[in-house]
């Protein structure tokens, strides 16, 4: 009976002792100042050649932010607490492996996306989050067979989109 007694105690010290330690649910941040409570993400300024991106961005932004934090995402930047702006500044795309033999194309592509980032109280004008020159890299690979080819830009777009989105909110996110 005192075996028990004392496998009951250690179970039980344990128990608090782990249910005490500052454990919380990840992604669910809440650092940025308390008289926030809503975030507009008007379209994006695009300085860049390609489209596709500033089409995507805002909406996958505001995504990630309804999904990951506890602020309601509005349309309108003029009844938002905080405005999120941001500015395509370029998009390259640059071949990292080629394929060589008859058809010498490009089977791996690095798309590089440079954006200008800031989130500002609209009211105040405080700056809270500005990162001028972010830089994020993704790579995808291109199918060399001629009868599997289709161009495969859209779908990397798409996933370039969401993993940029997820980045940008992360890095706002971390900076409190």
């Amino acid at each position: 009976m005192n075996r028990f007694r004392a496998t009951a105690i250690l179970v039980m010290t344990g128990i608090s002792v782990l249910s005490g330690c500052g454990y919380g649910l990840a992604g669910k941040a809440d650092l940025i100042p308390k008289s926030i409570h809503t975030i507009a993400v008007p379209p994006f300024h695009n300085t860049s050649t390609r489209y596709s991106l500033t089409d995507r961005l805002p909406n996958m932004i505001a995504r990630e932010f309804i999904s990951r934090t506890r602020y309601q995402v509005i349309l309108d930047p003029t009844e938002a607490d905080a405005v999120l702006n941001g500015s395509v500044l370029n998009i390259y795309t640059i071949p990292t492996i080629m394929a060589g033999g008859a058809t010498n194309r490009a089977t791996g592509i690095e798309l590089q996306v440079s954006l200008a980032i800031e989130l500002r109280e609209r009211v105040s004008g405080n700056l809270l989050y500005s990162n001028p020159n972010y830089v994020f890299r993704q790579r995808y690979e291109i199918s060399v067979t001629p009868g599997a080819y289709f161009d495969e830009s859209s779908v990397a777009f798409q996933r370039l989109s969401q993993d940029l989105a997820r980045s940008v909110v992360s890095g706002i996110l971390e900076n409190f």
